[in-house]
């Protein structure tokens, strides 16, 4: 590509490690081991509902099925403490969908989690047993620890070569995680992590422009975003080894393809161009400057933003700079991949041993 983007070769998927997590149920039952072909990974964060139905192949597998919308189950919690009733009707309408592709897909064994929205909500596990009624879902709401790990053997394949560690980090809608792997190994080692309570969701919420048709005060807000991005990194920067060798940085989440995407100049979202590819970091900055830069009206006319995702990735931006910020790579790796690769790879593998 002539813009200075790049692709990444594909490795072969590493074989997953043990331990395995305790799958949850699917809702058509589970099928005996030695019958099992389908797979099924689903993640419901903050602000999406996220399935992958696969199956294995070689190493890997081949995605048979697979789910993806905005919910924004989190809507609201920063203020109240609470999942909305308009955002869990919203979230159940999908997830009885993704309990449908289960039946319809026979799916033999599966995996459910939920992230930092039903982590913070005081009606979380009210939630999750309501889920559980209506769909059969089983959801598991697992620790910012786990959601780390999890997003790292989903995505780690996709990191330059090199020496030194490599920083992949996650922005989601109610948390970003951050995690600095050593990857000289078949295995990534994760040295140290960090989970900061900004997403795109909680930092719109709490930090957003209440009217940003004012240039100066866009500018303004943008700043305090980043500020306070800065200061929930802060304990992270403080334990930040001095950098050995090229600095690799990988980003898996909403924020970085989208912004992938407008890089791109796509006229709509194509995981095979944006999976995989690699972005100079001074080009991801510029874009994410322009985009802050721009009132909701103009952000929504970009192609792969739109009116959907307008309101949010400003926050989205204001994380990332900050981010290559503290990690000062000269190039970004993009991964349309995470936490639902990372929860097949280790169903898989279970199934294996």
């Amino acid at each position: 590509m002539g813009d200075g983007s790049a692709r990444m070769p594909r490795p072969p998927a590493p074989k997953p490690a043990r331990p395995a997590p305790r799958p949850s149920p699917p809702p058509q039952g589970r099928a005996r081991w030695p019958d099992a072909r389908h797979f099924a990974a689903l993640d419901l964060g903050t602000n999406n509902c996220r399935l992958l139905i696969a199956r294995p192949q070689g190493s890997g597998f081949t995605v048979v099925d697979a789910f993806s919308r905005i919910v924004r189950l989190g809507e609201g919690l920063a203020s109240s403490g609470r999942l909305s009733d308009a955002a869990i009707e919203r979230t159940i309408a999908a997830l009885r969908i993704c309990a449908e592709k289960l039946r319809r897909r026979h799916v033999a064994l599966s995996r459910s989690v939920a992230t930092e929205a039903c982590r913070q909500a005081a009606n979380g596990p009210e939630f999750i047993q309501r889920v559980y009624r209506e769909t059969g879902i089983v959801l598991d709401i697992i620790t910012a620890e786990e959601e780390a790990r999890l997003a790292v053997l989903g995505c780690h394949a996709l990191l330059e070569p090199g020496d030194g560690p490599a920083l992949v980090f996650d922005i989601g809608g109610g948390s970003t995680e951050l995690v600095l792997v050593d990857s000289t190994h078949e295995q990534p080692r994760i040295l140290d992590w960090h989970s900061a309570p900004w997403g795109v969701v909680s930092l719109t919420e709490a930090r957003g422009i209440a009217d940003d048709r004012d240039p100066h005060k866009r500018q303004a807000g943008y700043a305090r975003m980043r500020e306070s991005v800065r200061e929930a990194f802060a304990p992270f920067i403080a334990r930040l080894p001095e950098i050995s060798g090229t600095p690799r940085l990988l980003g898996t989440s909403g924020t970085v393809t989208t912004l992938a995407s407008v890089h791109l100049g796509l006229p709509s979202y194509d995981r095979s161009a944006i999976d995989g590819l690699i972005v100079p970091a001074a080009s991801m900055r510029a874009v994410s400057q322009r985009i802050a830069g721009l009132d909701m009206a103009g952000r929504s006319t970009i192609p792969c933003i739109g009116a959907e995702r307008a309101d949010l990735v400003v926050a989205g931006c204001a994380i990332l700079e900050t981010i290559m910020d503290i990690w000062p790579a000269e190039r970004l790796g993009i991964a349309d991949r995470g936490i639902r690769e990372g929860i097949l790879r280790r169903l898989m593998g279970a199934r294996a041993q």
